[in-house]
């Protein structure tokens, strides 16, 4: 099933039992990824933004959403804190399993391999590779790190 329906389904699921905070993140999630689709629209994408896509764009709300969180815990608003937790933990359901360093090294060895990358000048095709084959399975700062170190 594709992202988008599975957010629908979500939806409605969570508007049924009348949860606010799911139903929220759910209408916010699905507002951003409409967005993207209307931004592709002029490059000719017609069909929307593709699922690899919609995985980082998932990953960039986690990564906003967990530094909106640190800092309302810095000033002491845990109410406010504790609501960027609930949507993280629903966002975090339409994710597939996270990568462990380990898995994240190798998939950078395998793609510096195949994209035949020698140094600093080649992360960007490494790094398009991962985003490519990995979205929304890594962190791609931590794997940025990862693969600077490699080829640095």
């Amino acid at each position: 099933m594709a992202k988008r329906e599975e957010f629908k389904k979500a939806l409605i699921e969570a508007q049924k039992a009348k949860d606010e905070v799911t139903t929220t993140t759910l209408r916010m999630v699905l507002a951003a990824v409409k967005d993207k689709d209307i931004n592709a629209r002029p490059g000719g994408n017609s069909e929307g933004i593709a699922d690899s896509e919609i995985l980082s764009l998932l990953q960039g709300m986690i990564k906003q959403r967990q530094e909106s969180r640190d800092t309302y815990k810095g000033a002491g608003r845990m109410d406010l804190a504790d609501r960027e937790d609930a949507e993280i933990k629903i966002i975090e359901r339409f994710m597939p399993a996270q990568m462990s360093d380990a898995d994240i090294t190798a998939a950078i060895d395998k793609l510096v391999i195949e994209t035949g990358a020698q140094g600093m000048k080649d992360m960007g095709k490494v790094m398009a590779a991962l985003k490519t084959h990995y979205a929304g399975q890594m962190d791609m700062a931590k794997a940025g790190a990862v693969v600077k170190a490699k080829l640095g």
